[in-house]
């Protein structure tokens, strides 16, 4: 009676209800997209794209426009400016990255600072899902409803580009529209995320369910899957967790994902610790 007890009771609550829906949304956005970054190697992009929106965000607070108009161009102006930097400079991609990034969120943090009375820091940089309106609710359909179809209209191209670009231009592919297509992808998503996990924990829905999936199997369809039911029993269970706890919700929605991704490490049949030991 007490575990029917704590299932139900939080499902009672109007703000929960919603608060779970747009969690799985976005789990299955982010669970799906990270698959592709886990095998591009793009862990850091993801990490420097969730960054750079941050003054985006503040700017479209300030001007009265949706948020994710602000973040999405500043998602994509931080690509193309480490894009442009790298090639006309001799510096490396990750220092490149850790540059613009961090010079971003240093911006939205100063103008963070001259706005403080109408932008909330905490829902920016934490995310506020159980708090999330109707017209964010609506926001976050449109956009994941977008990135999923990106995502499944392209995806053979984009898969064949994250394995082996290569062979993928020698084929015919246009590598260089395939790498700004998953990058704008990236910032979409990212914005997505803002919502449950706030900009500092989104890169962890960005990268750790593909992480926990590239463990358990070798096989994209199946890498994916695990990677969605990952990042949805994630969002649902952090949660719940959160209400039972009066905890951060991201924090626990990370902190389960977290969790997953040890278990695999360890447990994983072929590639994890313990296989590779008794072998």
């Amino acid at each position: 009676m007490e575990a029917l007890l704590w299932l139900t009771e939080p499902l009672s609550h109007a703000f929960m209800v919603r608060a779970l829906l747009v969690s799985l949304l976005v789990a299955t956005v982010c669970g799906l997209l990270s698959c592709f970054l886990t095998l591009k190697g793009w862990a850091l992009m993801g990490d420097a794209v969730s960054h750079a929106v941050m003054p985006g965000v503040v700017i479209a607070y300030a001007l009265g426009l949706p948020f994710a108009v602000g973040a999405f161009v500043f998602g994509v102006g931080s690509v193309a400016l480490i894009g442009y930097i790298k090639q006309m400079t001799r510096i490396k991609e990750d220092t490149v990255i850790g540059l613009v990034f961090t010079g971003f969120f240093a911006l939205g943090l100063t103008l963070i600072s001259k706005l403080r009375s109408s932008i909330d820091l905490t829902h920016i940089l934490f995310g506020n899902v159980l708090g999330i309106s109707t017209a964010d609710i609506q926001q976050t359909l449109l956009i994941s409803a977008l990135v999923l179809a990106v995502l499944l209209v392209f995806r053979r191209d984009l898969i064949l580009f994250c394995f082996d670009p290569t062979h993928a231009r020698s084929i015919g592919l246009n590598t260089g529209a395939l790498h700004y297509l998953l990058l704008a992808v990236l910032s979409l998503a990212a914005v997505a995320g803002l919502q449950t996990v706030g900009i500092i924990l989104v890169v962890a829905m960005l990268v750790t369910p593909g992480a926990t999936a590239y463990l358990l199997s070798d096989r994209f369809d199946r890498m994916s899957w695990i990677a969605i039911a990952s990042a949805m029993l994630s969002s649902v269970v952090g949660i719940y967790a959160s209400y039972w706890l009066d905890a951060s919700t991201a924090g626990c929605i990370v902190l389960v994902q977290t969790g997953l991704f040890l278990l695999a490490f360890l447990l994983a049949p072929r590639h994890g610790l313990l296989a590779q030991r008794s072998r």
